[in-house]
């Protein structure tokens, strides 16, 4: 079911693609001079969609940088709190341990027979009939 969902977004996607680089096939110089747009030293030529499809790239690169930077204070407080739990376990077991050594096990009453959680079977709280 996956591939066919993947392959059913794909298949589209790589479409429009192709589509989009026919119809943009012209080249275009991109120069990175703003003083000077002329001086060929500091300007590229390069089809149309090759430059967008590298600025949708750089786009989605910074933005998740930008989101991973974001979110670090998140992702430290997780660890922190992983390791809190960790040792929290490692405390748990330990004092589990202490306590089956040290103490034995507890008895529980013996439950007389035809006797409920809430008196005999077959009455409810109130004593009713159930």
């Amino acid at each position: 079911m996956r591939k066919f969902l993947t392959a059913l977004i794909l298949i589209p996607l790589g479409l429009i693609l192709v589509d989009f680089a026919v119809a943009n096939h012209h080249l275009i110089t991109v120069s990175f001079d703003p003083l000077d747009s002329a001086d060929r030293a500091l300007s590229v030529t390069l089809p149309l969609f090759v430059v967008l499809i590298l600025v949708a790239v750089l786009g989605v690169l910074a933005g998740g940088c930008a989101v991973w930077f974001g979110q670090r204070h998140w992702r430290r407080a997780a660890r922190r709190h992983e390791a809190d739990a960790r040792a929290v376990r490692a405390e748990l077991a330990d004092l589990r341990a202490q306590m089956a050594a040290g103490k034995p096990e507890p008895r529980s009453l013996p439950v007389p027979s035809g006797v409920g959680l809430y008196g005999p079977i077959g009455r409810d709280k109130q004593r009713a009939t159930l």
